[in-house]
């Protein structure tokens, strides 16, 4: 069963969701009120979903996230807020969550939510994300773990940057979906990355996709 972690200030979201994911056959494992909270509860609870508000007392949801990642980088993050801005979702996914959610998402979208990004996958679809890191984006030099890569495996970095699904880099490199799929966790594995929403930031600021820009 998924382990969840609910960091919300407000008391009666942290309920709402924990009822919510609770009839939805989701163990949650605890309750933070702060970031601080959220960064101890994490460190102590080990959960595999933390479901983190990005505006709390202590300690902001994003540094917050850092803290939790940097500690158990196997841990999923889903950034909760009230406010729709690119910003704060680009700069979530920078600090390596792993999806977004309004807090008004549908009890059924939430249950769906955790369960997707306990599996490994991101929340976010690559096509949203990629518009993200074209606006917000800058590159810079090359990162640690790049020379480790072989040709092809830059190759299907660069298209996992422009946002292309596993079926979409099979036609276009003439390959099976099998051996995408071969390529992309020893991409994953290489560089540190946890799902494709981090790859697709990753591939933007390594300099391997130039964004566009607005």
């Amino acid at each position: 069963m998924t382990r969840v972690l609910i960091a919300d200030d407000q008391t009666l979201v942290r309920g709402g969701f924990r009822m919510i994911l609770t009839k939805g056959g989701i163990e949650v494992v605890g309750e933070a009120a702060n970031g601080l909270e959220a960064v101890a509860a994490a460190r102590r609870l080990r959960p595999d979903v933390v479901l983190m508000d990005i505006r709390m007392p202590e300690l902001d949801g994003l540094e917050a996230t850092r803290r939790v990642l940097a500690d158990r980088p196997s841990c999923r993050v889903v950034m909760l807020t009230t406010f729709d801005l690119d910003r704060y979702v680009y700069t979530a996914l920078s600090a390596g969550a792993s999806g977004f959610l309004l807090k008004d998402v549908t009890p059924e979208h939430l249950v769906a939510s955790v369960r997707l990004v306990a599996t490994g996958d991101a929340l976010l679809s690559p096509s949203i994300t990629r518009r993200l890191v074209e606006r917000f984006a800058r590159p810079g030099p090359e990162p640690t773990g790049v020379d480790e890569l072989t040709p092809r495996e830059r190759e299907v970095l660069r298209l996992l940057g422009g946002g292309l699904s596993n079926a979409e880099l099979a036609a276009h490199l003439h390959l099976s979906e099998a051996t995408v799929k071969t390529h992309v966790a020893r991409i994953f594995a290489k560089l540190g990355l946890r799902d494709r929403a981090q790859a697709v930031v990753f591939a933007y600021e390594s300099g391997m996709v130039v964004p566009r820009g607005d």
